[in-house]
């Protein structure tokens, strides 16, 4: 399995479990933080996708502007997990398994972007 495959798997299970995380979300939050927090995530992945199949060699700008709007977009992501675990929407070991899957995407995001 090469670096890109390696890395879309992880964007999955990273989806997946924030979509997870959320079905226990208040209902009034349904419309706010639930719906925010899942399109950033999904945002992510699907961001890379696009700019991966539209890169054209390895210096490519649209690649570049891809990963960038991928990063900012688990960024967003991050900030709505930390608001989630304030807000007692997530308890400790989500967060900490959610946070830490960022933690890797961005490493790897920012290593594919050098």
């Amino acid at each position: 399995m090469d670096f890109h495959d390696s890395l879309k798997i992880k964007m999955h299970f990273f989806v997946k479990n924030v979509y997870e995380a959320t079905k226990d979300f208040p209902r009034d939050e349904l419309y706010g933080v639930t719906s925010q927090l899942r399109r950033a995530a999904l945002s992510v992945i699907l961001n890379y996708i696009e700019g991966f199949a539209r890169r054209r060699g390895a210096e490519c700008k649209i690649y570049k502007n891809f990963l960038d709007i991928a990063y900012g977009s688990l960024k967003e992501a991050k900030y709505l997990v930390y608001f989630s675990f304030t807000q007692n929407y997530l308890n400790e070991n989500i967060y900490k398994k959610i946070l830490a899957q960022a933690d890797e995407i961005g490493a790897m995001l920012f290593k594919v972007n050098k």
